[in-house]
């Protein structure tokens, strides 16, 4: 009897702690079809392990009530500062109305701890879930290699998933490390003189100022800048995200991982593996780096993938599974473990990785090969040289100072400075029809691609890159047709043979990197030859808007004299 009460005791006090795991669990998603042939073996049904994860109804509509509460929160939290300058100004901001407000309050939270408990007992009746839980539980006290690859079968919430890589792990593999206290090392401007007008009163005048860039920069600025960090953007495209990340998991073997960055941002990636397939591309790993509203779920890592290539995408900080927010320190950091990671845990040389970037995802780009230099190549498509004006386009006129001044202390995307100090082959890809980085619409002159190109000939080829040979570059720039860029090119008289000749006798006799001096001895129609033949080896042009996918076709290697 003793025995038999002993162990019901036990098994009582395992069903309560199970139970306990299903209300503090994370909400389950999915099931991923990589384990067909375990399902089979070990008897189970395998059509459980080829959809989504069906909870059964308690779960599915406790789960939709706190799904809504959770999109009514965050309204609330965002119209906070009208809703209660409203009720000031109505007078209801009393402490007689206070107090029932705080009474409804601590209802509401005793209602919400309810449902979750309901919400945990449909999970606690759920075998699938039970199975999932016990594999998440087993994998926090015994993170092996086996339990990990157990729980890559599902998708569930990312805030939940051990972290697999560090930003310091390279100190296990005897790599000092060398960044500053305050993360990733980022391009500042240079300090200016201080004089008389500098002085405590000057400062005093500036501070009102200051303190409204710092507001409008962490209020509606950052999310202007990157809305893919909106909440309520990343839960309406939740079921698209899914279906994403199942096909990354599912059809090419994706392996997904949680990466801890130097600020303790936690960065979600995802790693597709063709070294081993066969494909003449597969040696070679290309890490994407999506735009201000884009996620690897959907992104552009699907051109690179379909070429053929190992791919490794990451979300931005404050993106799907990613936390923190993306200011320009934190991608910076955020890049930085996700180069780490590649190189470290995932064995490639930095000789065999490209980076593409897509539109704002060239600030990545740009500072991971301004800080990695030995990284192969990089692919910017659709991206600009500087942010300042491109949010001058989209503000009054009677906030240049203030927008001027907000995006070079918080938000400075300087692109064309990081990508300068890349010395490897550069492709910059332009839309012919870009309606999000032109300054005026519908004129491909005013595309901010077009700078990043004279910005990155200019630090390389500066004899060449005279008033003559911008010039001519900024009418080839300017031609909407092939039929147009062909007619500059003719009235240049451009010689493709010769130009080439003399950018190969050139490197042959010299060894040092860029800047050259080619074209320092040379006249003014052989700089504009020289320059015009650089400019359409260095710049693509694909006849599309801002978001159309890049076909797998149109991306290819730098090109390399």
């Amino acid at each position: 009897m003793a025995a038999g009460g002993d162990n019901m005791a036990r098994r009582w006090l395992r069903g309560a702690g199970m139970l306990y795991l299903c209300i503090r669990g994370p909400r389950l998603y999915r099931v991923y079809r990589l384990n067909r042939g375990r399902a089979r073996e070990e008897g189970e049904n395998q059509a459980s392990w080829e959809s989504f994860y069906q909870p059964k109804a308690l779960e599915k509509h406790t789960d939709s009530i706190m799904a809504w509460v959770s999109v009514l929160w965050t309204i609330s939290y965002y119209s906070s500062p009208l809703a209660a300058f409203y009720m000031y100004r109505k007078g209801y901001i009393t402490a007689n109305r206070l107090v029932p407000l705080g009474q409804y309050g601590m209802t509401l939270l005793f209602l919400l701890a309810g449902v979750a408990c309901l919400r945990g007992i449909g999970r606690w009746t759920n075998p699938q879930y039970i199975q999932f839980i016990s594999i998440l539980q087993t994998n926090r006290v015994d993170n092996c290699p086996e339990n990990k690859k157990l729980l890559s079968n599902y998708n569930f919430d990312f805030r939940h998933w051990p972290v697999d890589f560090r930003w310091d792990d390279t100190s296990s593999k005897g790599q000092q490390d060398t960044r500053p206290s305050g993360g990733a090392p980022l391009l500042k401007p240079e300090p200016r003189t201080r004089g008389a007008a500098d002085s405590v009163l000057h400062r005093v005048q500036k501070l009102p100022c200051q303190v409204i860039s710092y507001v409008v920069a962490n209020s509606f600025g950052r999310r202007m800048l990157y809305p893919g960090s909106v909440y309520l953007l990343q839960k309406a495209l939740m079921p698209m995200l899914l279906q994403g990340q199942a096909r990354l998991m599912e059809e090419y073997h994706g392996k997904r991982a949680k990466l801890l960055a130097c600020d303790n941002n936690e960065i979600d990636t995802i790693f597709v593996d063709r070294r081993r397939s066969g494909h003449p591309n597969g040696a070679k790993l290309v890490i994407c780096c999506e735009g201000n509203a884009g996620f690897y779920e959907v992104g552009c890592v699907s051109t690179p993938l379909e070429a053929g290539y190992s791919v490794l995408g990451w979300n931005h900080p404050g993106f799907a599974g990613s936390t923190g927010v993306p200011f320009p320190q934190n991608e910076a950091n955020a890049m930085d473990v996700v180069v780490q990671y590649a190189v470290y845990r995932l064995g490639f040389q930095l000789e065999d990785i490209i980076v593409y970037a897509w539109s704002i995802g060239g600030f990545t780009a740009t500072w991971a090969c301004m800080s990695y230099p030995d990284i192969s190549a990089l692919v910017l498509d659709a991206s600009f040289d500087d942010l300042v004006p491109l949010a001058l386009k989209v503000m009054p006129d009677s906030w240049r100072g203030l927008v001027t001044r907000t995006v070079r202390k918080y938000l400075n995307l300087n692109n064309s400075e990081q990508l300068c100090r890349y010395q490897g082959p550069v492709l910059l890809i332009r839309r012919t029809n870009d309606e999000i980085i032109t300054t005026t619409q519908e004129d491909i002159s005013s595309n901010r691609g077009n700078d990043l190109l004279l910005s990155l000939l200019q630090s390389r080829y500066p004899n060449v890159m005279t008033e003559e040979g911008r010039r001519a570059v900024r009418l080839w720039l300017a031609a909407a047709t092939p039929e147009q860029e062909a007619s500059v090119l003719s009235q240049y008289g451009v010689e493709e043979d010769w130009c080439l000749s003399v950018l190969q006798s050139y490197k042959a006799e010299s060894s040092g990197g860029f800047p050259w001096s080619v074209g320092e001895e040379m006249n003014v129609e052989g700089r504009q030859q020289l320059a015009l033949y650089l400019a359409q080896k260095h710049l693509q042009n694909f006849e599309a808007t801002h978001c159309t996918p890049l076909p797998p076709n149109a991306f290819h290697l730098p090109w390399s004299v």
